[in-house]
């Protein structure tokens, strides 16, 4: 569990929400592993992944980092350094819940040098949180589908990973879509449209 929402904090295809949901129905259904164990575990690993990509972030940068050099990629530290600098206990906390956009934000964060103190305390926060949002969902699944445990885990697994989508959803909301377009101009412009009867200048 602690492996896995410590990863998770840098490397998103690691699906940490996933292997907590699974554990508390476990506990729930067989009393193992103890569920006042798994919990706090989750929430520092979480906590500990997110200040490791927040560091990595202020040393290494966003440009060098694969999945955020891609087109999605981009669009997403574009959001996340418009949100920080808007609402940053805001996206730090609600990023959590967001894969790609957890990423984009925690290492944000650290490249444009938002303050390391608060970036701890506010992730705390989220981690708690999120452990807390977690364990409910499994919680919830494996008391409506308790005589089922696999079911269960299958309609926990997926009921968190949709209201991870819906977040995604609402937070990017904050961000209208022609300022996140603008900020993507600014770091690579994109390829523009040559009208039929551009000029040779306008071609080179």
């Amino acid at each position: 569990m602690f492996a896995s929402a410590f990863i998770d904090g840098f490397f998103p295809p690691v699906p940490s929400e996933s292997v907590l949901v699974t554990l508390v129905i476990s506990a729930q259904a067989t009393g193992l592993p103890w569920l006042w164990l798994i919990i706090p575990i989750a929430g520092i690993g979480a906590w500990c992944g997110d200040n490791l990509a927040y560091v990595l972030g202020r040393r290494v940068g966003t440009d060098r980092i694969g999945m955020l050099r891609s087109r999605r990629g981009r669009k997403a530290v574009s959001w996340a350094r418009r949100a920080l600098a808007r609402r940053g206990a805001v996206f730090i906390i609600a990023a959590r819940y967001i894969p790609v956009g957890r990423v984009a934000v925690n290492m944000t964060a650290g490249a444009v040098g938002y303050p390391q103190r608060r970036f701890m305390i506010f992730s705390g926060i989220a981690a708690v949180l999120w452990s807390a949002y977690s364990t409910l969902i499994g919680v919830a699944a494996a008391g409506v589908l308790g005589h089922d445990p696999l079911l269960a885990m299958a309609v926990g697994v997926v009921g968190g990973g949709l209201l991870g989508l819906l977040v995604d959803r609402v937070v990017q909301l904050f961000t209208p879509r022609d300022e996140v377009l603008e900020e993507m101009r600014e770091q690579a412009p994109l390829p523009q449209e040559v009208g039929v009867g551009a000029d040779d200048s306008e071609l080179a």
